[in-house]
């Protein structure tokens, strides 16, 4: 990804202590290296009279800088030479151009940055697992690995967790389209006046994962029981083009042992399930478990299968359903009559 080691980043902190802490990505900023030269130019006209100041304080000509006109070179790039620097005419400031260190990426961008796409519509989400960070933004595309002008970036969205950040991403591939083009993630980062940035590119066939799918009924077939399952509300549409294939766990009554299968129909003689589902074309990542449900596939007490998130059942006739409502209103009526409620 894209970070520097806690010892690094350790040293870094110990290194800017007393520096003007950045919390936002400045308008105009440049990035150095350390133990390099940089050349600032102010924007103004060639023939100005120009002062320079950093965070404020007047710069003159010293050992670590040197004016030449209207440009100023810093002659050392350290953490004393980092900062706001401002160009003036008399009282007029002209121009102001934050000076910030880079460091140089150690680990990986899968480090600090996770992300999933839920389907493959337009859009998809990235969480920000780093800390210690005051400032964090993402970019899709060349012009942001390049740090152009015209990039489009992307501020947190929420705050998460343990100083997590999540990102909300948007992206203009076709779903209808075969996936070859990659797409191309930046991310830069600021602690205090230090900025480090790094690139990934990705398909996005690699970060799709549903979400849980619904279990709908479970309906008995002879000696089996028939699952139906739906994709997940926010699953691609058409489903027949964005198909799904569903993975089953079940507990068998008799002896309690857990088994799977890849068939909608299972064993009739089963406690409970829960099911998962993934990609069938590409193999994407499986999505979560959805929870666990009771299964019933006899006609004793069916009015159990009203809680549709507890229960997996066969399809209530309407008959059973409204008798059911009535047997609960008697009950309820019965409580209250009695001075007690029902469980």
């Amino acid at each position: 990804m894209m970070t520097f080691s806690l010892w690094t980043f350790g040293l870094l902190m110990i290194s800017l202590t007393g520096a003007h802490e950045l919390n936002h990505f400045p308008e105009n900023f440049e990035v150095a290296k350390r133990d390099e030269q940089y050349t600032l130019t102010c924007n103004s006209k060639p023939d100005d009279i120009v002062t320079w100041k950093l965070n404020g304080d007047p710069l003159e000509d010293d050992e670590n800088v040197k004016q030449n006109g209207t440009k100023l070179t810093v002659l050392d790039i350290d953490t004393p030479s980092l900062g706001n620097y401002s160009c003036w005419k008399g009282e007029k400031m002209l121009s102001s151009t934050y000076l910030l260190l880079k460091v140089d990426e150690e680990d990986t961008i899968d480090s600090l940055i996770n992300c999933r796409a839920k389907s493959y519509d337009c859009n998809f989400n990235c969480t920000w697992t780093g800390n210690g960070y005051t400032a964090v933004r993402l970019g899709l595309g060349h012009n942001c690995s390049k740090s152009s002008k015209s990039c489009q970036w992307i501020s947190s969205s929420r705050q998460l967790a343990e100083g997590k950040l999540q990102f909300e991403m948007y992206h203009d591939l076709s779903p209808y389209a075969e996936e070859s083009t990659m797409l191309e993630l930046t991310a830069e980062a600021i602690s205090d006046l230090s900025i480090f940035r790094t690139s990934k590119r990705f398909y996005l066939r690699d970060i799709v994962q549903p979400d849980s799918p619904q279990i709908v009924k479970c309906q008995l077939v002879n000696e089996d029981v028939n699952v139906t399952i739906d994709p997940p509300s926010t699953w691609s549409a058409p489903y027949s083009f964005f198909s799904l294939e569903h993975e089953i766990e079940y507990v068998l009554r008799d002896d309690g042992q857990t088994e799977r299968s890849s068939s909608t129909l299972i064993p009739k003689k089963i406690s409970k399930l829960r099911v998962r589902s993934r990609d069938s074309l590409v193999f994407s990542n499986w999505s979560q478990w959805t929870p666990w449900k009771n299964v019933k596939t006899g006609t004793h007490r069916l009015c159990r299968c009203i809680k549709t998130e507890k229960y997996c059942c066969p399809e209530l006739s309407l008959e059973v359903f409204n008798g059911c409502k009535k047997e609960k209103r008697k009950s309820k009526k019965h409580a209250n009559s009695s001075g007690k409620y029902p469980q």
